[in-house]
């Protein structure tokens, strides 16, 4: 075991990545000698060459469109747009081509070898173009997986899991807690499962449901509500395309209330097809409505990123207002 932070663990899978396959590349704007904006591909380009780790122009399509030409031809690119807020200029490549690629011919080719690497969520003083949440933009289009981390022990399990997955994965990476989020993790190679959640804690009144930097928050807000005899059950949802709506359900149906935060804005945020789904499969088991703490339906303002974020007296206060329902 080793301690190490968020960015770390993702530099440290890359590189057991990179020297378990061959076919694995790592590029994207700025990633070679320089590292990355966040140094996260640090050292990468030293080990492994310029052939397989280097820059690429300023362009986010094309550096989506070049790794879905690689990935076509049976190369494993992991691709980095350098945050989450650039990817929009890349979204017709992910939505229209890397995600229906196999679906288009029928399973005679894929790009199930591709990667796509970013950094997302505010709490850094960005502003509106390096803050946003966009997670839910790329849960709507089947044919693409999205994972996102909350420490480092899942970063380095769930990013090799994401490079060696049979699907395009977007991997995201909360920026927030890169360096923020320090704890111990494996020095060998190891895996967690895509698609799964994680009940990080139990509890028997109300189930708290987030992923991602968001996970610290609730995590304290639950602390909060303890304090006045509420059981908190925890869980990481992990993977947003696909949800583990199982693991989901069957803790609401034990502790009969849901809460849902994350940052991104309420309206169309993912917490909408959470407690959609929930509703449906646990109606007789909910004794309040479900909840949803979540950012506000507002660009992100910089001036006002405390007032904009979902934080820990917000959730508090809907726990409350859940429980006295």
């Amino acid at each position: 075991m080793a301690k190490m932070n968020i960015l770390q663990a993702v530099n440290n899978a890359l590189h057991i990545a990179m020297e378990d396959n061959e076919k694995v590349m790592v590029f994207g704007e700025d990633v070679g000698h320089f590292g990355g904006v966040f140094r996260a591909t640090s050292n990468l380009q030293e080990k492994f060459g310029r052939d397989r780790v280097f820059n690429t122009p300023l362009v986010e399509q094309g550096i989506i469109g070049f790794a879905n030409g690689l990935a076509s031809q049976g190369s494993v690119p992991v691709a980095e747009i350098q945050f989450g807020d650039y990817i929009f200029p890349a979204f017709d490549q992910i939505v229209n081509e890397t995600a229906k690629f196999r679906y288009r011919s029928g399973g005679q080719f894929s790009v199930g070898s591709l990667t796509i690497r970013t950094p997302y969520g505010g709490g850094i003083a960005g502003g509106h173009y390096h803050s946003q949440s966009p997670e839910a933009f790329f849960a709507h289009c089947p044919g693409i997986k999205i994972v996102i981390p909350r420490n480092p022990y899942q970063a380095k399990g769930l990013l090799l899991a994401s490079i060696r997955d049979d699907n395009p994965v977007l991997f995201m990476e909360p920026k927030r807690l890169y360096r923020a989020s320090v704890g111990e993790v494996p020095e060998e190679d190891y895996q967690l499962p895509l698609g799964k959640a994680e009940i990080v804690k139990e509890g028997s009144d109300i189930t708290l449901l987030a992923w991602g930097a968001q996970m610290e928050i609730i995590e304290k807000a639950a602390e909060m509500a303890e304090k006045d005899g509420v059981s908190s059950e925890i869980i990481d949802l992990r993977s947003i395309q696909p949800w583990d709506a199982v693991t989901v359900c069957q803790s609401v149906e034990k502790t009969g209330r849901l809460l849902i935060s994350h940052e991104a804005p309420l309206t169309g945020g993912f917490a909408a097809e959470i407690a959609s789904t929930v509703q449906e499969r646990c109606f007789l088991n909910l004794e309040s409505p479900i909840a949803r703490v979540c950012g506000l339906d507002t660009p992100y303002p910089l001036a006002h990123e405390k007032e904009y974020m979902p934080d820990h007296l917000k959730t508090y206060e809907a726990i409350m207002r859940t429980m006295h329902f």
